[in-house]
């Protein structure tokens, strides 16, 4: 961690079905120094309703809506191979899961943390069972009201489960003008509690100015290739923004350093007795 920063490599469905493109994103995330991988999971008959899946949809995997989102979703086999994989390379790794069921699914692998994504902060039933689980959790808050936060905070304190929210926005590249940082601090205030970012904006600028707002996490989706089909690819980072993204802010906990009012540098002291050598 830098600064007390845990990175968050956002992987999500990013995989395309494909457990090879996942192990080597697994990879380059942990070249790149980040802490954690994180995929999604859902039921695809729980989350969609028959009518969705059975709508016509071009994808890899056919002409439906059903066949797209069966051929992006993951199932035991390769959660296995993620959960072997991830122990081998030392790089934690957990899911936001998009319901009950596959909350449940995912508890057999015990990993150390849950992830409320920002579409599921509303339904209150889902928090409870994810609270209820009692495993540090990051909330992300796009798309929410105030009033959303409000009741998720509130679920999870009721229910003693520890968390942090993560300031969010929910478009797909999101327009820096669109970040809103400052609402970092706010909800820090608001509710007492650590306070990340989940960027899903173009480039790292916007996440690098984050990270001089004192978060306690940052979280990127990653893809091998923007151009790869799916819709979080564009707003993902590739290897080489993976890699300036945690060197930047590395550099950026240097340069801040102290506060030394009046402090010369030895380095700097021949250079001023050079340069000052006229003035008497």
């Amino acid at each position: 961690m830098i600064n007390d920063i845990y990175f968050i490599a956002e992987i999500g469905i990013n995989h395309n079905g494909d457990i090879s493109v996942a192990k080597e994103l697994i990879d380059q995330a942990k070249s790149a120094g980040f802490n954690a991988v994180k995929f999604q999971k859902r039921t695809i008959d729980i989350v969609y309703s028959k009518e969705i899946l059975d709508t016509p949809r071009e994808s890899p995997w056919g002409t439906t809506t059903r066949e797209q989102k069966e051929g992006l979703e993951f199932g035991e086999k390769q959660y296995d191979v993620i959960n072997s994989y991830c122990k081998e390379k030392n790089i934690d790794w957990f899911a936001s899961a998009w319901d009950v069921e596959s909350l449940n699914f995912l508890e057999r692998y015990n990993c150390e943390y849950n992830k409320i994504a920002s579409a599921m902060i509303v339904d209150e039933n889902f928090l409870n069972h994810v609270a209820l689980k009692k495993k540090y959790t990051f909330i992300s808050t796009g798309m929410s009201e105030l009033k959303d936060i409000d009741k998720a905070v509130e679920i999870f304190k009721t229910n003693n489960c520890e968390f942090e929210l993560m300031h969010c926005v929910s478009t797909y590249p999101m327009e820096p003008k669109d970040a809103n940082l400052m609402t970092i601090n706010a909800l820090r205030e608001r509710y007492k509690c650590k306070v990340g970012y989940s960027g899903h904006e173009n480039g790292i600028a916007v996440s690098c100015a984050a990270s001089f707002l004192k978060i306690s996490s940052l979280e990127r989706h990653i893809t091998l290739d923007r151009s790869m089909y799916g819709s979080d690819q564009s707003a993902s980072l590739e290897y080489k923004g993976m890699r300036e993204l945690i060197s930047n802010i590395e550099k950026y906990k240097v340069a801040l350093g102290e506060e030394k009012l009046g402090a010369v540098l030895e380095e700097e002291k021949p250079i001023a007795k050079k340069l000052r050598a006229h003035i008497k």
